[in-house]
């Protein structure tokens, strides 16, 4: 028999990443399926950190959420002193940019990590102004 391994995809963070943006846009599971094409049923499992998706899904998924697959992967390779690489799109929100180092960080527990990006979320709405160079300069388009 072969022996059980560890799922290469990293269910709770995309999970996670889709109730965000879900409940940020106000949007049901069934909003999100109609937009993904991915049924609400496997997106409540993927939610509940209970679904395993197909690589289509997730590449469906990833796509909604303008994350890069290699986020998700837990199958990464990890750099000379042991820790994994945070990837990003520089067009992914600031948030979910630092919610994702802070993830990574080996100082912090998971639910440190969490409130911290939640703190940080919350400030990054208040005083951030969205298509508005607070240093002075025109935002490119």
């Amino acid at each position: 028999m072969a022996q059980s391994m560890k799922s290469l995809v990293n269910t709770g963070e995309l999970g996670r990443a889709i109730k965000r943006k879900r409940e940020d846009a106000g949007m049901s599971l069934r909003d999100v399926a109609d937009a993904t094409g991915v049924s609400a049923s496997t997106l409540s499992r993927i939610e509940n950190g209970t679904g395993k998706p197909d690589a289509d899904n997730i590449a469906r998924l990833t796509g909604w959420l303008n994350m890069p697959m290699e986020r998700i992967m837990s199958g990464r390779q990890l750099d000379g002193d042991g820790a994994k690489a945070v990837v990003y799109f520089p067009q992914e929100a600031m948030p979910d940019i630092v919610e994702a180092h802070l993830r990574a960080d080996r100082n912090l527990s998971p639910e440190t990590a969490k409130a911290l990006s939640e703190l940080f979320r919350v400030a990054y709405t208040q005083f951030s102004h969205p298509g508005e160079d607070t240093r002075g300069r025109k935002s490119r388009k």
